[in-house]
């Protein structure tokens, strides 16, 4: 057995190329074997976002705090809450992140196949955001 205790997990700042905004990162597994399932727990300032990208086995996110924005591509963005549970299939694109009022935390799960668990794609642009 290990526990990674919650004060010795990183918090890294959400890349630029990933993410518009005050994002921060926190990874919470698996550290062991990066081949498996993988989760972190995401925090977005209020308006921050993910770009576009997809998961090649889809991702589960569950909303922790705040309120938040979620969007496949060609669908209209959806409103989500603490509590809630985002499921994108896989190769679905799309984004999510905070509403412009309010930071949201969310735990991301997705799985890696072939050596990746997902692909970036172009920034969400403020009028695609803003719809």
């Amino acid at each position: 057995m290990d526990i990674f205790r919650a004060n010795t997990r990183p918090v890294m700042a959400g890349p630029a190329d990933w993410f518009t905004g005050t994002v921060e990162l926190e990874r919470l597994f698996n550290p062991v074997d990066e081949e498996r399932a993988q989760g972190a727990n995401v925090t977005f300032q209020p308006g921050a976002r993910t770009a576009w990208h997809t998961h090649p086995l889809g991702q589960t996110l569950i909303v922790l705090s705040g309120k938040g924005r979620v969007q496949r591509w060609g669908g209209e963005i959806e409103e989500i809450h603490p509590g809630d549970v985002v499921w994108f299939a896989p190769g679905e694109k799309h984004w999510h992140g905070a509403a412009p009022d309010s930071a949201m935390t969310h735990t991301a799960i997705q799985e890696v196949q072939d050596g990746r668990a997902v692909d970036w794609m172009e920034h969400v642009t403020d009028a695609q955001y803003g719809a």
